[in-house]
């Protein structure tokens, strides 16, 4: 059962994604970083008026949530979303590693405004040499020498 608090915390991202589109910023979606119940970060979709491709709504609230927190990593934070995330967001999600997300629309839904990622959720299915952006391996030996280093770094902070 949900509860007044969640309520509110997607009815803002709901209103992220209203605003932006009525200010003319970029897409209709918007999302919330939640902690101790309380909105600790924003975002809306800013890929046209940014010029930056991965400026959509979750993105941006987990850059800012990351950037108030002073951390990579959102432990003990909620995620609400205008609508089920895209690949990339999704993947972004993952690895903030918040506790739990919300979302409002769903991918159908985007994808019925012409918001549609089902050819990514299939191109990752394919092996990379029959994917449509033509991709090629080169220099694995000489890229190799960074995981190494990695490997044995005292220095690193895992994640």
């Amino acid at each position: 059962m949900r509860s007044n608090k969640q309520n509110e915390f997607m009815q803002e991202a709901i209103r992220l994604s209203i605003d932006n589109v009525a200010s003319g910023k970029g897409g209709p979606f918007g999302a919330v970083i939640v902690k101790d119940g309380k909105i600790i970060a924003r975002g809306a979709n800013g890929v046209t008026s940014t010029n930056d491709p991965t400026a959509h709504a979750e993105v941006v609230a987990i850059r800012n949530a990351c950037a108030a927190l002073g951390t990579f990593q959102l432990d003990g934070c909620e995620i609400y979303t205008s609508c089920e995330p895209c690949p990339m967001c999704l993947g972004a999600i993952y690895w903030a590693r918040p506790d739990k997300m919300y979302f409002a629309n769903t991918k159908k839904d985007a994808a019925d405004i012409n918001f549609d990622d089902q050819f990514i959720y299939e191109e990752l299915e394919l092996p990379y040499l029959n994917r449509k952006l033509q991709t090629e391996q080169i220099m694995r030996d000489e890229a190799l020498e960074a995981f190494k280093l990695w490997s044995t770094s005292i220095a690193k902070i895992e994640y």
